[in-house]
């Protein structure tokens, strides 16, 4: 090959010192800053702010002196409307129209959940306010009404029958709805076939029932056909009826959402149908389960018309509730709050803030018995896995003893 066939060597180029990778060691002078995803900034602060001040300038000159409107709801709605439309147009001035409009919905999520909790405790509080002169006796929760008249003063009778009576009917109600709701969802969930569409059409039906049917079917077939008295009893069948499609429903959408590799590990394994969904499935979902149960009791715990058609009226406190009638919580807030007395309105709506703490203690001890999700560890747990994890300490060489103590004698010899 002669020197006119090589191809001509081809230098290495050289960074010009204008290029900013000359120097790919040399740092850039300026110091990093972190970005800050999320969260409000002092501009959001200010244009919502500058938005609801505005907004309620301009509402409250087109109520008092430019339109003959009037009212407390018309003039919050109007101020809402007006406070978004501002804050559109302040933020449309600085941003983006993407950020603005993302901005937009994120100012309604937000102030859409003050809303509700601000209705929530504007109930509570009026409840509370209501029912605070009978409740903040002792006797309104150790006596019954069985001495007390209409004109009786407020430190006389109480509601104790009614909530021996609320707890007993909703714990027998759970006790028959929560197998039977179980069961149909794992039955449509799991086993299917010909007749999980009818099961299904059911379940969807009941949903939707109105508590005054459930109680009309236990009154005509319990009560008027076999012949059984008004009791707690039959009032927890009437609550069943209500509460076992929410279980249904909420557990069969729980069973779905596990994984189906649980379910295929554990047929690979050599487990039955049945040893999977006990074994696995159901461990699984258990904190949808317990969801699903608390729902159910939420729902028949503050129902009045069944149980005012099955479990008749007392002011007597009845223990058993398979003999006899017995009055619950929603029974006696009916009864006493439509009575023209200061005192017995008084002690219906302190039943009916014990009825919420009630709901409230069943919320509690449903997250508490939840335990953990699947695939999360207790703190006994974390702690061993903690400590298995810790490098294991290398043993200390050992020092020879010195000759005077007893030990060897190491002898040197010099070459």
């Amino acid at each position: 090959m002669t020197t006119l066939d090589r191809p001509p060597a081809v230098a290495p180029a050289t960074p010009l010192p204008d290029e900013p990778h000359a120097e790919p060691n040399r740092k850039d002078p300026r110091p990093e800053r972190k970005l800050k995803l999320g969260g409000t900034t002092r501009d959001d602060f200010f244009t919502i702010a500058g938005a609801l001040v505005g907004a309620l300038g301009l509402d409250w000159v087109l109520y008092e002196r430019v339109l003959p409107f009037s009212g407390a709801l018309g003039f919050l709605f109007c101020w809402y409307v007006l406070f978004l439309v501002g804050y559109f147009l302040l933020g449309r001035m600085q941003w983006g129209p993407l950020l603005v409009r993302e901005r937009l919905v994120a100012v309604v999520a937000w102030s859409s959940g003050l809303f509700v909790v601000g209705l929530i405790a504007d109930q509570i509080g009026y409840v509370a306010s209501k029912g605070f002169e009978a409740a903040q006796h002792s006797n309104f929760f150790t006596e019954t009404m069985v001495s007390t008249a209409s004109l009786s003063p407020i430190t006389s009778g109480g509601a104790l029958h009614a909530v021996v009576g609320s707890l007993e009917q909703l714990g027998l109600a759970t006790l028959f709805a929560v197998p039977l709701g179980i069961a149909a969802a794992v039955f449509m969930s799991e086993i299917g076939g010909r007749l999980a569409r009818p099961v299904r059409t059911l379940v969807e039906a009941m949903t939707a029932l109105p508590s005054i049917v459930a109680g009309l079917f236990i009154l005509g077939v319990v009560i008027l056909t076999f012949g059984f008295e008004k009791s707690g009893f039959a009032a927890s069948l009437a609550l069943m009826v209500m509460m076992m499609p929410i279980v249904t429903r909420a557990a069969e959408v729980v069973i779905r959402l596990v994984p189906g590799t649980l379910r295929e590990a554990s047929y690979a394994l050599g487990g039955s149908q049945w040893r999977t969904v006990w074994n696995v499935v159901l461990p699984t979902a258990r904190r949808g389960l317990v969801t699903a149960v608390v729902l159910g009791m939420a729902r028949a715990v503050g129902e009045t018309s069944p149980v005012l058609l099955t479990a008749g009226f007392t002011s007597r406190l009845n223990a058993n509730p398979l003999e006899g009638q017995q009055i619950s919580l929603p029974l006696y807030i009916w009864s006493y709050v439509k009575l023209p007395v200061p005192e017995m309105t008084a002690r219906a709506f302190a039943a009916g803030l014990t009825l919420m703490a009630v709901v409230m203690i069943l919320f509690v001890t449903a997250r508490l018995l939840g335990g953990r999700g699947p695939g999360e560890m207790s703190r006994r747990q974390k702690r061993k896995l903690a400590r298995a994890a810790q490098p294991a300490r290398a043993p200390r060489p050992e020092q020879p003893t010195p000759a005077h103590l007893g030990g060897p004698v190491v002898a040197t010899v010099e070459h």
